[in-house]
């Protein structure tokens, strides 16, 4: 008899609202490399306006693979910056795949260095998910929380766009930030898993 062997989940640490936080940046890595992660994600708000020293640099060292895309706090230039020089990618607008799964993502939120209008952030998206025909899962990175999602709780409005989103590309996970109070929130929106994945990172088995 053949014997079958179940191939292993991609393991992810997912995390956002860094803000600059170079202490939080050292754990996460520590994290990283003791839970053995194939990939970390980085949902915005990686920087504090202009900080950008030793950001990435942990988990490079940890031997990771690192995705970002750009918060509300970041620019959309200091997101491009930090993925050039450390050699990582920045799927804002675009899509990378990894044993068959898909990551698209689109960062910036609705006010502070990266703004985005609704109608960009949702056109952002469609063009990032236009790259992952024939993915197995499909994974959507965002800054902002979607609109009627529980993240909603603090009193900040989420976004139409990435709830049109959901509906239209069915992601199988979305991954997001920005709302800190909602850090750990897990809820379905649909068929897809939305996790506010916190500054505190979050482990995901894909």
């Amino acid at each position: 008899m053949k014997e079958t062997t179940k191939k292993k989940s991609l393991r992810v640490l997912a995390a956002a609202d860094i803000h600059g936080d170079r202490t939080l940046i050292k754990r996460l890595a520590s994290m990283a490399k003791k839970e053995n992660v194939d990939l970390v994600i980085l949902c915005g708000d990686i920087t504090s306006t202009v900080e950008t020293m030793d950001l990435i640099k942990p988990f490079k060292d940890a031997k990771k693979k690192v995705l970002l895309i750009p918060g509300n706090h970041d620019s959309f230039a200091t997101a491009d910056f930090l993925a050039e020089i450390y050699g990582v990618k920045n799927i804002h607008g675009y899509s990378v795949k990894y044993d068959n799964i898909g990551f698209f993502g689109a960062g910036g939120a609705d006010l502070g260095p990266g703004r985005i209008s609704e109608k960009e952030l949702f056109s952002t998206l469609e063009k990032a998910y236009s790259g992952l025909k024939g993915s197995k899962k499909k994974i959507m990175v965002t800054h902002m929380h979607p609109a009627n999602s529980k993240s909603e709780f603090s009193g900040f409005p989420g976004s139409d766009s990435i709830a049109r989103a959901i509906k239209k590309f069915k992601p199988d996970f979305l991954l997001h930030g920005h709302i800190h109070e909602a850090a750990g929130i897990e809820e379905k929106i649909g068929s897809t898993k939305v996790i506010n994945v916190g500054r505190e990172g979050k482990i995901i088995d894909l």
